[in-house]
């Protein structure tokens, strides 16, 4: 018998996006054109694209994003919660106060935060973040459960 376990639908949106990766040089990955074009960014996937990829995967499920480029603008979005798979995670990268990451919550453990997002090693994937770099986590009351 088959055991199902129940995700959050923009997870699974977002996991069956792993492995679409930046094109080197002046061509651009279509797939990440697409994210871009959800914060009206143009259409190359040489500039950052990581808030890109989070507003076409809720986009994905028919929840309005940020629209916006920054990372950092998820930071109000939807309401802050408790970590939980699929919790959109914001972090502070680099020395400037805007600049900063976002992607989607794996899971999390000995000090370290396990994300899918894009424009990590410019691909969408999976990588580990220290727990102080996290800002916040924020969740949407829209969000629906999928069973897999």
């Amino acid at each position: 018998m088959e055991r199902m376990i129940m995700v959050p639908k923009h997870l699974a949106v977002a996991l069956a996006e792993i492995g679409e990766t930046e094109i080197p040089g002046p061509q651009s990955n279509k797939r990440i054109s697409e994210y871009l074009e959800m914060v009206g960014m143009p259409s190359s996937d040489e500039i950052p694209w990581c808030s890109a990829f989070v507003d076409w995967v809720v986009g994905q499920v028919h929840i309005a994003g940020t629209h916006d480029a920054a990372a950092r603008s998820w930071s109000l979005w939807g309401r802050q919660c408790s970590p939980r798979l699929g919790s959109i995670v914001v972090l502070k990268r680099g020395s400037q106060p805007w600049m900063g990451h976002v992607g989607f919550l794996l899971d999390s453990g000995g000090g370290m935060v396990r994300l899918l997002g894009g424009n990590q090693r410019d691909r969408v994937g999976v990588n580990a973040y220290a727990k102080s770099r996290v800002i916040t986590y924020r969740w949407s009351d829209d969000f629906e459960h999928i069973a897999i």
